[in-house]
């Protein structure tokens, strides 16, 4: 069971890394090599252009995604969804998008809430060190919410209390990252990138994050249904919880 599990996760991190590569080439790509030529455009130097062809930049772009979304899909999917799925709200597929919400916050969602994405040539005023030490408080914060919440909702689920009041009871833990907020760094970002690109900048990364997590789910939950109908064709096979 544990293999078959991890398999389906490297599988539906390889599709879902695939795609999020082709956004990052497609969309992202050209959006990063715009406000490049932006912050150029204020150097005393502004015919200094791209350091690799957009080929080889499309390619590893690619190539990194792929690595990316089998490293989320392994480890998130294939792993803790194994070991979690018992303990998830919902049922079915439900479970893939509580546990893929959760992961897009805690990995990105919730430490961007205290740096969010900059595109080139705008740079935080918080040193690297300080940024990645909030970096990993914010993404351990934010794990330790999603699992306050789903504890509150099970716990209050269990109770007899409406889902609806049980999802909202459920939303409280995450005003831990409120909390993180006014403890957090008060650095500001600088640069010459206006503040619209900026904001479009952020806009695409957190789409392309999203849209990844989304596909994970949706994949792994395809394999797992396909995994069902072979199971149940078989005289001597019983179907999995999973």
């Amino acid at each position: 069971m544990f293999r078959a599990s991890l398999r389906r996760g490297l599988t539906a991190g390889a599709v879902g890394g695939l795609l999020f590569g082709l956004f990052t080439a497609l969309v992202a790509n050209p959006l990063v090599g715009y406000t490049e030529s932006l912050a150029h455009a204020h150097e005393h130097a502004p015919g200094q252009g791209h350091v690799m062809p957009e080929t080889v930049t499309a390619a590893a772009s690619v190539a990194g995604g792929v690595v990316w979304g089998v490293l989320l899909g392994g480890v998130v999917f294939g792993v803790l969804y194994y070991l979690t799925e018992p303990a998830l709200p919902g049922a079915g597929s439900t479970k893939r998008y509580v546990l893929a919400a959760a992961g897009f916050l805690t990995v990105s969602g919730g430490p961007w809430l205290l740096l969010p994405p900059q595109p080139a040539g705008v740079a935080h005023t918080t040193p690297v060190g300080t940024r990645i030490g909030w970096y990993l408080a914010a993404a351990a914060t934010a794990a330790v919410a999603c699992t306050l919440a789903v504890v509150v909702f099970r716990r209050l689920a269990q109770t007899g209390v409406a889902v609806r009041f049980a999802a909202l009871a459920g939303l409280l833990p995450f005003g831990l990252l409120a909390i993180l907020l006014v403890l957090g760094p008060s650095g500001t970002a600088v640069g010459d990138v206006p503040g619209t690109v900026v904001l479009a900048y952020r806009g695409v990364v957190v789409a392309g994050q999203a849209g990844l997590w989304v596909v994970l789910a949706a994949v792994h939950g395809r394999l797992s249904h396909r995994r069902k109908q072979r199971l149940a064709v078989g005289p001597n096979e019983t179907l999995p919880t999973d």
